[in-house]
């Protein structure tokens, strides 16, 4: 193994597996540059072209107008339908990238690098791909599984810590859906003070637990909308958060939205109060509240409703739930008044 880049070997390995004509590199502009090292050291392979795709960093960069210049630098390179496309940094790059390989040349394949924890344990793993349209996230893109997925958690080390907190959101949903024993440990856990091992073991964790849910269900027909625990109240309260001017991390957003469908999973499915009480002490232990009030119950409703995950009822969203750790329950349906009262109930466990 190349100790300087620990991937290097294994990347060079899944390219003479794949054996195509060219390798192509998709990054961003942050990413080119914390990175440096390994894209250099990848492009004196013989089949990487000589330099790589760079899109601007940022999300609002991730759009139909980068994904043509993409395209356009692929087609310039001589890529063909044989060829690879290596996509190394966080979701914006994978899900960018993934949706390039989908539709050029109506697909070509890919290997996602990630270089974010939430990269890592979620958005580079499942083969969702997109880009964003007229403020709509992820509202034009398509299902493209990549060969392969892969993570150094030494690359972690740069991160912020609100990096890592966003990216343990996606890590302790994934652990509620898999089983009591991943759940014990999560919540065992201080998420800014996990080394690179313990990160390591996470990391495959969830690709492999996300990767069993999707084989199951590639295009999200039933089981796979299990991953979609948090979710509905977690967007919500995210695109609340951005109209009021104070971003929170996706993933911050979503142990936000855990919190609630668990209080709603007592409620209605009769989960342990004990794993409702747990949660909420983890939570408050280790993330910022969201500061909203029973004054914008009204407006988190709406924007519930107009989450693409909702089946288009007015009167009830769809809401994944838990009997237990480790038994999940999709297209629950949630009124209302039902919402109201775990919001209040969330309010009361932040301690507000």
């Amino acid at each position: 193994m190349n100790t300087v880049f620990p991937l290097l070997s294994e990347i060079e390995g899944l390219i003479d597996e794949a054996a195509p004509d060219r390798v192509f590199i998709l990054t961003d502009s942050n990413v080119a540059r914390i990175e440096a090292g390994l894209i250099g050291a990848l492009a004196a392979h013989r089949l990487v072209a000589d330099a790589p795709v760079v899109i601007p960093a940022g999300e609002e960069n991730k759009n139909l107008e980068e994904v043509a210049r993409a395209v356009a630098r692929l087609s310039a390179g001589g890529a063909t339908r044989r060829s690879l496309l290596i996509c190394i940094g966080g979701g914006m790059v994978t899900d960018l990238g993934g949706f390039v390989a989908a539709v050029f040349k109506r697909g070509i394949r890919h290997i996602n690098v990630s270089t974010t924890l939430l990269g890592a344990v979620d958005a580079s793993v499942g083969g969702k791909t997109g880009v964003d349209f007229e403020g709509l996230k992820n509202e034009i893109g398509a299902f493209h599984m990549p060969l392969e997925v892969l993570a150094d958690p030494q690359s972690f080390g740069s991160l912020p810590p609100h990096e890592i907190l966003s990216g343990f959101g996606e890590v302790v949903k994934t652990a509620l859906i898999a089983s009591e024993e991943m759940t014990l440990r999560v919540l065992a856990m201080t998420p800014v003070e996990a080394d690179d091992e313990a990160l390591g073991d996470i990391c495959r964790f969830c690709r492999d637990e996300k990767m069993r849910v999707v084989a199951a269900d590639p295009t999200e027909k039933g089981l796979r909308k299990v991953l979609n625990l948090g979710h509905t109240a977690g967007h919500a309260m995210e695109s609340l958060m951005l109209e009021r001017g104070t971003p929170v991390p996706h993933g911050c957003a979503i142990a936000h939205g855990v919190l609630v469908s668990l209080i709603l999973s007592d409620m209605m499915e009769g989960m342990p109060k004990m794993w409702v009480s747990r949660y909420a002490a983890w939570l408050r232990a280790n993330y910022a509240p969201l500061p909203f009030t029973c004054r914008d119950y009204e407006r988190l409703w709406q924007l519930a409703l107009h989450d693409k995950k909702n089946s288009g009822a007015t009167d009830s969203l769809n809401f994944v739930l838990l009997h237990a750790p480790g038994q999940p329950l999709y297209d629950r349906p949630v009124t209302r008044p039902d919402l109201e009262a775990a919001l209040d109930l969330y309010q009361e466990l932040q301690g507000r």
